[in-house]
């Protein structure tokens, strides 16, 4: 990963698509039992056989590498935010996301992004640890944290979530971090086709179901060069290898690996840039055919 002055310390967390300087946000790694946890297929043995993933998505042990992130871009003027992560001071029944004080919001803005000047955020599903900075607590009350930007998600997962028994932990993240934005007017429900659906021009969603019935991925093109943020249709790089793997909160396993596996299929050899919203720093990369599946081959940040 390529090097840079001090004085710009965002510099070193971004990639040049066309004439758009995409930026990866930092929230936080997760521990190493997220692995196993999320990804339970994803054995050390599997993992520690697939050299190309050492040493930044996994360790020589086998254990994986999950970070925790959002994408921050500005694209014909508008200023785009895609997910929110975890967020801060959120009652959460995972260990890893409860309660977290990070300094996401601050990052945000030395990447050129202060929380008043976002115009639009694209959740890719409805999971706690993509919506937590939609809201931010004041005074005691949990209040959008962009106030000027629409934030998107596809029609068919809030309608989804509506019409699901929900346990206590998630019924918490929706009150804390969907209902707030709601409230507030901010929401905007898109239907996104089997085609994808442009919500502006060069940013398009693409239907990804299967980890959740309405997940989308989103597709960056600016100048001829395209770019495409997973969201969590794609966990770890591991999966490009084994395309059967996949995580224990799947809505619909099998969808998942369908999904997975067309997905794969239309990026590899191709110049697409695929940036991964879990993927451990270098972050970035390209699919490259391997064998009879795929491998990640890395673009590091700054790398134009």
């Amino acid at each position: 990963m390529s090097t840079t002055p001090a004085t710009d310390p965002t510099a070193a967390h971004s990639w040049t698509v066309g004439d758009v300087t995409v930026h990866r946000i930092d929230e936080t790694l997760l521990p190493p039992a997220t692995g196993p946890w999320l990804l339970p297929d994803a054995t050390p043995d599997l993992v520690a056989a697939h050299d190309w993933l050492h040493p930044h998505f996994a360790d020589e042990q086998g254990t994986l590498r999950i970070d925790s992130h959002s994408f921050a871009f500005t694209l014909g003027g508008l200023r785009i935010l895609v997910d929110t992560g975890i967020g801060n001071a959120k009652e959460r029944a995972n260990p890893a996301w409860h309660d977290l004080d990070t300094d996401y919001l601050r990052d945000l803005t030395a990447a050129g992004f202060p929380q008043d000047s976002v115009d639009l955020v694209i959740l890719t599903h409805l999971h706690a640890d993509h919506v937590g900075w939609n809201t931010r607590k004041t005074d005691g009350d949990w209040v959008p944290t962009f106030p000027h930007a629409r934030y998107l998600t596809s029609r068919t997962e809030r309608e989804f979530w509506a019409g699901y028994d929900m346990e206590e932990a998630r019924e918490q993240m929706f009150r804390d971090s969907v209902i707030p934005v709601e409230q507030a007017g901010l929401l905007d429900l898109v239907d996104v086709p089997a085609e994808g659906v442009d919500v502006a021009p060069g940013l398009r969603l693409l239907p990804t179901p299967g980890h959740t019935p309405g997940h989308v991925a989103v597709k960056l093109t600016s100048h001829g060069r395209t770019a495409l943020i997973t969201g969590d249709c794609i966990h770890h790089p591991v999966q490009l290898a084994h395309p059967a793997i996949g995580a224990c909160v799947d809505i619909d396993p099998e969808q998942s690996e369908t999904t997975r596996r067309t997905l794969l299929s239309s990026l590899a050899d191709t110049d697409t840039l695929v940036l991964g919203t879990h993927f451990a720093p270098p972050t970035a990369g390209r699919v490259v055919t391997d064998h009879d599946a795929y491998r990640l081959s890395p673009v590091p940040a700054d790398s134009h």
